[in-house]
């Protein structure tokens, strides 16, 4: 068991991180929020990290980045994560040769006109989501024929 850890917080506070649970920020942010109140209510790290089912160290981590750096610290720095392999330009292409083109794709064959004509390596998978997230349905009728299959 480790050092005690305590943060204080003033009415003010307290009633920011409680008003947190229910506005629409990330899911993440919710919890850090309320582990931030359950420590200043007298609650034990090892006690918070059981109820929350965490670790004893991502509680102490909380808690040290709220001193630090007060309510900023609950979000999460930009930057994170995967960065896209595309760029809109390239989705645009696709658009465009799916409206200008006679024959239809699929989205294998989308991933690799992608590579070939502008270096992007993207899964058939990943292109379709992007493409249905953008409403780019496609150009084709809605059930392919021996008329419109171009080989």
């Amino acid at each position: 068991m480790g050092a005690r850890l305590r943060v204080f917080l003033t009415r003010e506070q307290d009633q920011t991180l409680l008003t947190l649970r229910t506005a629409d920020v990330p899911q993440k942010v919710k919890d850090r929020a309320e582990v931030i109140r359950l420590n200043a209510h007298g609650w034990y790290v090892e006690k918070i990290a059981a109820h929350v089912n965490w670790s004893s160290q991502t509680v102490r981590e909380v808690l040290h980045r709220w001193k630090k750096q007060g309510l900023e610290g609950l979000w999460e720095l930009p930057g994170r994560g995967g960065k896209a392999k595309w760029t809109e330009v390239d989705i645009v292409f696709l658009e465009e040769c799916l409206k200008k083109e006679p024959r239809t794709y699929n989205s294998p064959q989308l991933a690799k006109k992608l590579a070939t004509e502008r270096s992007i390596k993207l899964s058939p998978d990943r292109l379709r989501r992007v493409l249905k997230k953008r409403g780019s349905i496609g150009n084709g009728p809605g059930k392919a024929t021996k008329e419109n299959k171009i080989p």
